[in-house]
């Protein structure tokens, strides 16, 4: 009988649905809720779908539709920009006014940044200020949490608070956050060490973390006081272990920020005679020191490969103010969704209630996801988004992202760009993955509902056959 390439393929596809109903009807996933849609990228036609209308939670595949409004909205080129101000004049050492730090949103600021600018003030000459130092961080609202953040969630660099004055402590960019180290002791029993970074009098640590015997295994518990700076450590650490080392949110942001920029003012000579404490700086007040972040396109890859929470929601509530003169949720969230209703998406069934994915109450289904996928392949900043994607097994952090070690050895290596997502009971995979023919799929894969032990082994199956397919009728 003569098979036509019309019969190999039809005979293709519907081995590639069988494989694939099977892995969503796996054992694994009979108290879970799984929804895929797989479609060409070339012809849009449907390879896979199941539960496609069925609104899910993303987690951090939210980030596709964050990340896909900001490039829109804000462009390639955005920069944020952190400035110190005066409503005063300067008479030989003395500055007669008050000096402002005014943020709006940077959440790549790092500690050398502000030490900058503070040296700037003191290389002007400036060794006194007679009036007041106020920090400003109006560009956003004072709201600093999400509607959905839950209590227990607090204290992790995943649900940091949200300032237009903030700081990071190093170059993940995990904005609103400190890291603690733990250095153990020479022998048991010795005291334990526990470090801040960056070094400030903002931040209190509890540290009742023993050294005990090398063949012990490290046991750290920690966590930070609701509504204080007070970071408790307790547990165990061996003499001869590795420093211990972990991000911890902390309360007020802006108030960090304010006292790291007394704290270096004062190092680099400067005096402030008045108080410290939060304004507003006023429209005609003077620019003495300005720094200007990294663009948008420079900032995506820490953004999307490493799945960053703090990012995430700056871009969101940049948006808000940008667009609707309003830096909120609410008003960011409302600049999503006006893109994705361009992008031809049905908005009536997407809920958007984060930028990040940390909310269980967002909600879309793969269809409109993969259609978000889709429509982005016709925007001229594509190549940004393409790459900042995770890209599978791939072995250096800043590329393989959340992805880094999944899919090794398999038909997907190398060739996956998709975004992760996982809170508890929920997780996500989506994006692009090349197949054996060359041939791109766009896919989107929301498990829900799953008790236990996060199935992400099921989204590797899945994407695995996706790069296994192929036309060409096998012998």
């Amino acid at each position: 009988m003569l098979v036509t390439a019309d019969d190999s393929n039809l005979l293709a596809e519907q081995q590639l649905n069988i494989d694939l109903f099977a892995i969503v009807q796996s054992e694994e996933l009979d108290s879970a809720l799984p929804a895929v849609h797989v479609q060409s990228s070339e012809t849009e036609d449907v390879l896979f779908t199941y539960h496609e209308k069925t609104s899910v939670v993303p987690a951090s595949g939210q980030k596709l539709l964050t990340g896909a409004a900001a490039l829109d909205t804000l462009g390639r080129d955005y920069t944020f920009t952190t400035g110190v101000y005066t409503d005063g004049k300067q008479i030989g050492e003395v500055l007669k006014g008050n000096l402002f730090l005014k943020g709006k949103g940077d959440p790549t600021m790092l500690p050398k940044d502000y030490e900058k600018l503070a040296e700037e003030i003191a290389e002007s000459g400036i060794k006194v200020i007679q009036g007041d130092l106020i920090a400003d961080d109006t560009f956003f609202d004072d709201m600093r949490l999400s509607l959905d953040m839950s209590w227990c969630n607090q204290r992790s660099v995943t649900a940091a608070q949200v300032s237009a004055l903030t700081i990071s402590p190093d170059k993940d960019y995990n904005a609103g956050s400190v890291i603690v180290e733990v250095i153990p002791g020479g022998h048991v029993g010795d005291r334990t060490e526990a470090m801040v970074f960056p070094d400030t009098d903002y931040i209190t640590v509890l540290n009742e973390v023993e050294t005990v015997k090398e063949d012990e295994s490290r046991n750290i518990d920690w966590g930070r006081e609701h509504g204080n700076n007070d970071i408790f450590l307790k547990g165990i650490i061996p003499a001869d272990g590795e420093t211990w080392r972990n991000g911890v949110a902390i309360w007020e942001p802006t108030e960090l920020v304010l006292t790291l920029f007394h704290e270096a003012l004062k190092d680099h000579g400067v005096e402030v005679k008045g108080n410290s404490g939060l304004g507003e700086t006023p429209e005609d007040a003077r620019e003495l020191a300005v720094r200007k972040s990294m663009t948008l396109e420079e900032m995506f890859d820490s953004f999307m490969k490493l799945s960053n929470n703090s990012i995430a929601e700056v871009l969101t509530k940049t948006m808000g103010q940008e667009v609707k003169g309003e830096g909120s949720w609410d008003a960011g969230l409302e600049v999503i969704e006006e893109y994705l209703l361009d992008a031809g998406l049905n908005t009536d069934v997407i809920q958007l209630r984060d930028g990040s994915g940390m909310s269980h109450l967002n909600k879309i289904p793969v269809k409109e996801m993969t259609q978000l996928l889709q429509h982005v392949k016709k925007e001229e900043w594509f190549d940004i988004y393409y790459q900042s994607l995770p890209i599978a097994a791939a072995d250096d952090r800043m590329v393989g992202g959340t992805l880094e070690n999944r899919m090794e050895g398999t038909a997907a290596a190398g060739k996956v760009h998709a975004k992760t997502g996982t809170i508890t009971s929920k997780t996500s995979l989506s994006g692009y993955v090349m197949t054996k023919d060359d041939e791109e799929l766009i896919f989107s894969i929301i498990i829900n509902n799953f008790i236990g032990d996060v199935p992400k082994e099921v989204e590797d199956k899945i994407v695995v056959r996706l790069a296994e397919f192929s036309r060409s009728r096998e012998e």
